[in-house]
């Protein structure tokens, strides 16, 4: 992957990805349009991903908005009449858009949410799909599918439910109201709420730290955490001790002893 994954690299102007090891950068780029998101960008977001996944110098990556007005305002509701107007094409639109919400849920590495502005809807469900949210004060959040008369699937509710919980998941899609940051951080929405001005630095700190660490014990913690998410016949429980065996087994793990020891920081390579 370039230094920069361009227009030209995804076929789309408005779906960027940027690499600056550690750190993986997907920004939504359409801030004419509050960052709506198309159907052109959900396709676009499993490419981007796929790079970064198979990009060894890539270890965190941070999902936000060009701009300061909008992480993203939802889905671009003016392709509605071409792209969502029978059940048919609902139907399609729900698998691609699906497709790339699930791409983010299953990325192996570390992701964050660096949210601006206004977090609405489909831009929610992404913030959603992340595994950390950090945000501006002033960040505002919604579902307004009661407003618009759109069903909301199951995958996205559940992923709500297992943040706020179902008393405040009732509220947010009953009254299909907008939520300060205040609130969407006491729900439990975000994980943290940070001045607008230190909002980057403080993103870039806590994505160093990650990066920082050892990438086979993160990747094992990440799969864990996931699998407690799921009923219990479901959960994969074999493949999350071949990870944590693999920690043991790594040379990771010999550095991070040696390191103790020797009072220095550790040099993590990933195997």
């Amino acid at each position: 992957m370039d230094q920069k994954t361009t227009a030209t690299d995804l076929g789309i102007a408005t779906l960027v990805g940027r690499r600056e090891p550690p750190i993986g950068w997907l920004v939504i780029n359409n801030p004419e349009r509050r960052n709506a998101i198309s159907l052109e960008m959900w396709q676009a977001i499993s490419d981007v991903l796929a790079a970064f996944e198979a990009d060894p110098e890539i270890r965190v990556v941070v999902l936000t908005g060009a701009g300061e007005a909008a992480f993203a305002s939802g889905a671009d509701i003016s392709q509605f009449e071409q792209v969502r107007a029978s059940p048919e094409a609902n139907e399609r639109y729900g698998r691609i858009s699906g497709a790339g919400q699930q791409a983010i849920a299953r990325f192996p590495k570390p992701t964050i949410a660096m949210i601006r502005g206004f977090c609405i809807g489909g831009g929610l469900a992404v913030a959603l799909s992340t595994d950390i949210r950090i945000a501006a004060e002033g960040s505002q959040y919604a579902i307004p599918a009661a407003r618009l008369g759109l069903g909301y699937a199951f995958g996205g509710m559940a992923s709500l439910v297992s943040l706020v919980g179902p008393a405040y998941a009732k509220e947010i899609m009953f009254t299909a109201r907008r939520f300060s940051g205040e609130e969407a951080l006491r729900m439990g929405l975000i994980n943290r709420l940070v001045p607008a001005a230190d909002l980057e630095a403080v993103v870039r700190e806590t994505a160093g730290q990650i990066g920082a660490n050892a990438p086979l014990t993160v990747r094992a913690a990440k799969m864990a955490i996931e699998a407690t998410l799921r009923d219990p016949d479901r959960r994969d429980l074999a493949t999350v001790d071949a990870a944590v065996d693999a920690c043991f087994a790594s040379e990771d793990y010999v550095e991070g002893r040696r390191a103790f020891l020797e009072k220095r920081k550790p040099e993590f390579r990933g195997r």
